[in-house]
């Protein structure tokens, strides 16, 4: 595959989702069945997440990806932090949405958000020069909070933009596409790391 063609593919498979006209690179995925375009989202196929996955997987058993394993296991407890956060700072504790007219509740939730990103910035640093695609993330995600201490409120959530989550959600998917990990596999590690976080404490 042509080096834009698969430049194309990998990005719609960490993506997930990609809004906006069509290129070419993404009608010719279409036509070979790597990606599905309906008016103007584009998503990779099974067949597609699969090719990206090869041309992203670490070699197996190497240095590298024992390194990136220690780092995303590491990643998985503060991973469940933020998925707390973004659901308090869309619901109150009592199941009402949160319309963020209580500005104590959002400085609460605002500084929670800040000990997960302090969590997860070393990790980052560390992953990038191991995974030299993470390496943006790390600024993709300060980006998002500057964007929310602006005062909208939406860039901590939203999927329709890169907002924090969304970043986040797209670095999580880079590295169970390094590590050739299945999401069943990651939900059931993270419930198990997240334990025994727990138990230590």
């Amino acid at each position: 595959m042509a080096e834009d063609f698969a430049a194309e593919l990998v990005e719609l498979a960490v993506r997930g989702m990609r809004r906006g006209p069509a290129t070419p690179q993404l009608e010719a995925l279409a036509a070979q069945g790597f990606a599905v375009l309906k008016g103007p989202l584009a998503m990779p196929t099974p067949r597609g997440t699969e090719l990206a996955g090869e041309m992203l997987r670490l070699p197996s058993g190497s240095a590298e990806e024992q390194r990136v394993r220690a780092l995303y296991e590491t990643f998985l407890p503060i991973n469940r932090r933020l998925r707390d956060v973004c659901t308090a700072w869309q619901c109150h504790p009592d199941g009402s949405a949160n319309d963020h007219s209580d500005a104590a509740y959002d400085a609460a939730v605002r500084d929670d958000l800040d000990d997960v990103h302090e969590a997860v910035a070393p990790v980052l640093r560390r992953l990038a020069p191991v995974l030299p695609r993470t390496g943006g993330y790390l600024t993709r995600l300060e980006a998002a909070l500057e964007r929310l201490d602006d005062g909208d409120h939406s860039w901590l959530a939203s999927p329709m933009f890169d907002s924090y989550h969304t970043v986040w959600m797209h670095l999580h998917q880079e590295l169970l596409l390094a590590l050739g990990v299945s999401r069943a596999e990651d939900a059931e590690l993270e419930e198990r790391l997240v334990a025994e976080t727990r138990d230590a404490g």
